[in-house]
C-alpha cells in the first residue's frame, strides 16, 4: 500500500508519496517550514512528532538540520557503569537523533527534480537509489543528503589498495572503507585444494557487497568465484563492480541467497560484527540482532566445502569488548558446527574512530581486533 503525506499550502491541499529506506512511519502531522522558520521552533514541532516539508532555500535547509543536530546533541545520554550499557545509549541516542533529524522533509518532483532555490541536481543520485520515479515523493532531507553522498562515493570510488584500483558502491552496499578485512583475504595462504588445482578452483563470497572480496580471490588466481548476498542492490553493485574490474569471465554474481548450489574450494564470509538492530540499510552490513548470518555461514559451511577446502571466517571481536558477544559464545558456535579451528591471523583496526579518546566506545575500539579464522569440517 502506497503511504500519502497530506500538507496544506495557503488555501490548497497537497500530498505526495512518502518514502523512507529506514521504514519510518508516516508522519501523522506535516506543517510547511521555510526560511523563517526558527530552529527552537523546528526541533521543538519535530521533538513532538511533527514533520516538516521545506519550502526555502536548500542551503538554508541544511542549516536548520545542522542546528536541529546541535540541539538533540546538547541531551547526549552520556556514559553508562559498563561498556555494554554505553553502547546500548550510544545506539539509543543515534536512534533518537535520527528520529528528530527525520522530521525535515524535502519535496522530490515527479522527475526527481529538487525543486527549491540553491538545490543541486539530484536526478541521477535518485535515480540511481530509488529507481524510476513513481511521482512527487517526500523524503527527509537527511536522506536525500546521504543519496546524494552515495552518488559521489558510487561515482569517483573507493581505493582498494589489494586490489590496485577503486570499486564502486551503490546506494545502500557496504563500502570497503575500512581496509583491514580486505587486506587479510589478500593476505591469508590459499587453502591447499586450491593451490593443488587453481585452474579449476572455486570459491564462494558470501554476503558479497561491492564485491570487493570476490576480486581479491579472483586477482590471487582463483579460477571461479561465485558472490552472494541477500540485497538486490548489492547484486547489482557486485555485477558492475566485476565488469568494471575485467572479471566477469571469473566472477559469478548469485542471489538473493547466503550459500549458493554447490561446493567450493573456499568459502569466504565476513558478516555484521555486531549482534545489535540496525536502523537503515547501510547499518545491515554491521548490525546483525540475532547473528543470523554468522550462524548461517557456520551451520552450512561443511556442506558446501569440498575436500580439504577451507572456510574463512573475518569478524572483529569489537561484539567482545562491549559486552554483546563472549569469545566462549564464538567457539561454541564453531564447535556446535562440527568445525575446527585450522589458524587465526589477527589485525588491529587503522580506521580514525579507534584512536579517538573523544569517542563514547573508545576504550572497546582501540582494544579491537580484526581476524580471519581459517575453518575446517
Amino acid at each position: 500500500m502506497v503511504s500519502t503525506i497530506h500538507w496544506t499550502t495557503g488555501d490548497s491541499q497537497r500530498s505526495a508519496r512518502w518514502h523512507s529506506e529506514n521504514a519510518t512511519p508516516l508522519p501523522e502531522r506535516t506543517a510547511v517550514a521555510d526560511d523563517r522558520t526558527k530552529a527552537a521552533d523546528a526541533y521543538r514541532q519535530a521533538c513532538e512528532g511533527t514533520a516538516l516539508l521545506w519550502q526555502g532555500d536548500f542551503h538554508n535547509a541544511r542549516q536548520l538540520l545542522q542546528a536541529m543536530g546541535r540541539r538533540v546533541d546538547r541531551k547526549t545520554p552520556g556514559s553508562g557503569t559498563s561498556l555494554s550499557e554505553s553502547f546500548h545509549l550510544h545506539r539509543r541516542g543515534s536512534a533518537h537523533r535520527a528520529r528528530v533529524l527525520g522530521k525535515l522533509l524535502v519535496l522530490l518532483d515527479d522527475d526527481y527534480t529538487l525543486a527549491l532555490r540553491r538545490a543541486p541536481e539530484v536526478r541521477q543520485a535518485c535515480l540511481d537509489a530509488y529507481g524510476p520515479s513513481k511521482g512527487p515523493t517526500a523524503v527527509s532531507l537527511r536522506e536525500l543528503l546521504g543519496v546524494i553522498g552515495a552518488h559521489q562515493w558510487r561515482s569517483k570510488g573507493v581505493d582498494v589498495p589489494a586490489l590496485g584500483t577503486r570499486v564502486h558502491p551503490h546506494y545502500g552496499v557496504f563500502a570497503p572503507v575500512r581496509g583491514e578485512y580486505v587486506d587479510l583475504v589478500a593476505q591469508a595462504p590459499l587453502p591447499p585444494a586450491v593451490l593443488r588445482s587453481p585452474a579449476t578452483g572455486t570459491a564462494f563470497d558470501l554476503g558479497t557487497g561491492t564485491g570487493v572480496l570476490a576480486a581479491v580471490l579472483a586477482r590471487r588466481g582463483v579460477d571461479r568465484v561465485v558472490a552472494t548476498d541477500i540485497s538486490p542492490r548489492a547484486l547489482v553493485c557486485a555485477r558492475e563492480n566485476a565488469q568494471r574490474l575485467g572479471l566477469t569471465d571469473r566472477i559469478e554474481v548469485s542471489g538473493p541467497g547466503l550459500f549458493p548450489e554447490g561446493r567450493a574450494d573456499l568459502v569466504v564470509c565476513n558478516p555484521p560484527w555486531l549482534p545489535a538492530r540496525p536502523t537503515s540499510p547501510i547499518e545491515q552490513g554491521v548490525y546483525d540482532p540475532d547473528s543470523t548470518m554468522l550462524n548461517g555461514f557456520l551451520t552450512g559451511l561443511s556442506a558446501h566445502l569440498r575436500p580439504g577446502g577451507e572456510g574463512w571466517l573475518v569478524l572483529s571481536d569489537l561484539a567482545e569488548h562491549l559486552g554483546l558477544r563472549t569469545r566462549r559464545h564464538l567457539l561454541d558456535a564453531i564447535e556446535a558446527a562440527q568445525l575446527r579451528v585450522v589458524d587465526r591471523i589477527d589485525t588491529r583496526p587503522r580506521h580514525p574512530r579507534a584512536a579517538d579518546p573523544d569517542d563514547p566506545l573508545h576504550a572497546a575500539r582501540s582494544a579491537e581486533v580484526t581476524s580471519l579464522w581459517r575453518l575446517t569440517p
